[in-house]
């Protein structure tokens, strides 16, 4: 798998600090398990973070800082590869929706779009969800009201930006518009991460939207 889109510097930098919401992290962590060059990215980023908190001054604390017991675990923690389950599902994901893509339960938004919501503690705003788009199917163009962190599972999409293929990562910010269009062959599956919803600009794209919880 070659892969030639990464998070952008700051998503990295928010998940090595642990401030990243839920369901960016889980793009995340499935990202990371594809990608060597991230997790290394990672490694190095919590290596200056961790730097960095062994040159603060000692304070005195009225209780036992979690903290500290986290930045003592650490010693012995790093970033390794996760194996790749039975199926085709990369396992950080396999673990909520099963092994095999096939299997999950589809739901249809559009005619040649389907999805699958990953449940989330409900703790942090945010959307996590399965995409699976059929071949050759166009996304109509839109803009975000917050983030979306897009990883392609599987099959690809072009759009405005570039080719997203197996592992890559599309970071969008809500001022960048695009119209994804999914491999011809192939069609796409993707995990999303939204937290806010898509900002149509077709009239009927906008019609439909409050049925398909984008």
């Amino acid at each position: 798998m070659k892969i030639t889109h990464h998070p952008e510097p700051e998503s990295l930098m928010s998940c090595s600090a642990g401030s990243m919401p839920e369901a960016f992290a889980a793009v995340m962590s499935t990202h990371f398990s594809q990608c060597a060059k991230c997790r290394n990215d990672l490694s190095f980023l919590e290596s200056v973070g961790t730097a960095l908190f062994d040159s603060l001054s000692p304070a005195a604390v009225a209780r036992d800082a979690p903290v500290l017991a986290m930045r003592a675990s650490e010693a012995d923690r790093g970033v390794v590869a996760l194996e790749q389950a039975a199926g085709d599902v990369p396992a950080p994901l396999s673990a909520v929706v099963g092994s095999d893509f096939d299997a999950i339960d589809w739901k249809r938004v559009t005619p040649g779009v389907w999805q699958h919501v990953v449940p989330l503690s409900g703790q942090q705003r945010g959307d996590l969800r399965l995409m699976k788009i059929a071949p050759g199917q166009v996304i109509p163009e839109h803009a975000h009201s917050g983030s979306e962190l897009t990883l392609i599972l599987k099959g690809s999409y072009r759009d405005k930006t570039g080719h997203y293929q197996a592992g890559d990562v599309a970071d969008m910010c809500g001022a960048s518009g695009h119209s994804p269009i999914a491999d011809p062959v192939e069609g796409c599956i993707c995990l999303v991460a939204t937290d806010g919803k898509m900002k149509f600009k077709g009239l009927i794209a906008r019609f439909v939207q409050p049925f398909t919880g984008f």
